[in-house]
């Protein structure tokens, strides 16, 4: 559910993060907002969790929002029901200003004559960018999209172990943490070997597939 939550929110979120700075024309504040949203992704996992346990603590910054607005204070983290919006609002602060580097590559890989002929045909900046921009980047974006479906069963177990506590195991376990529990906490290292493997089978089975769909769709592929 994680990995279909970030495929949903998360993988989309630099595409048009990437399509609106490249609406930017002042060249000194374009600079500065890929810099301030660049910014995240040099922050250590550590200090980026402690600051995401901070923010949700009962004292916290969502604490007061919340309790501005009429609610009650409450420690986010120990509710289970609250530990997906949390990661999935967390990845797209740390992540999505690195991931528009390749779509802002991608854009200025567009043919500039095309726009200029659509500006002459009458077409505004909507219609040049579901005509040209996207149609454009799309490879890119295809590409982009089978490399993560190709990890679909893997979610990094560094930062599910540094946010998650027992009292929400339930939704916050994920099968890289759980190898780790079996394997180095409980030393069974067997099993999690087994376990680590045929996770990876599955990957390599949904990495292939998808790009078997991918050639046959729009003829665009990794091999």
């Amino acid at each position: 559910m994680i990995n279909v939550l970030q495929l949903i929110f998360v993988f989309p979120f630099p595409i048009l993060l990437a399509l609106m700075i490249n609406e930017i024309y002042l060249i000194k504040y374009k600079k500065t907002v890929q810099t301030i949203i660049y910014m995240p992704h040099f922050i250590s996992l550590i200090v980026i969790c402690g600051m995401v346990l901070d923010f949700t603590a009962r004292n916290g910054i969502v604490n007061d929002i919340i309790y501005f607005f009429g609610g009650e204070r409450t420690n986010i983290m120990i509710n289970p029901a609250a530990f997906w919006p949390v990661h999935i609002v967390s990845d797209i602060w740390q992540t999505a200003g690195w991931g528009t580097i390749i779509y802002l590559a991608a854009l200025a890989g567009v043919d500039q004559e095309l726009y200029e002929a659509a500006r002459v045909d009458g077409a505004g900046r909507w219609r040049q960018t579901l005509s040209i921009t996207l149609p454009g980047i799309l490879p890119t974006i295809v590409i982009m999209l089978i490399l993560r479906l190709g990890s679909m069963m893997h979610v990094g177990f560094e930062k599910i172990i540094l946010l998650y506590n027992p009292m929400i195991y339930e939704t916050a376990d994920v099968i890289s943490s759980y190898i780790y529990r079996r394997g180095l906490l409980e030393f069974n290292f067997g099993f999690s070997a087994a376990v680590g493997l045929f996770n990876s089978a599955i990957n390599f089975s949904l990495l292939v597939l998808a790009n078997a769909i991918s050639r046959k769709v729009n003829d665009t592929s990794l091999w």
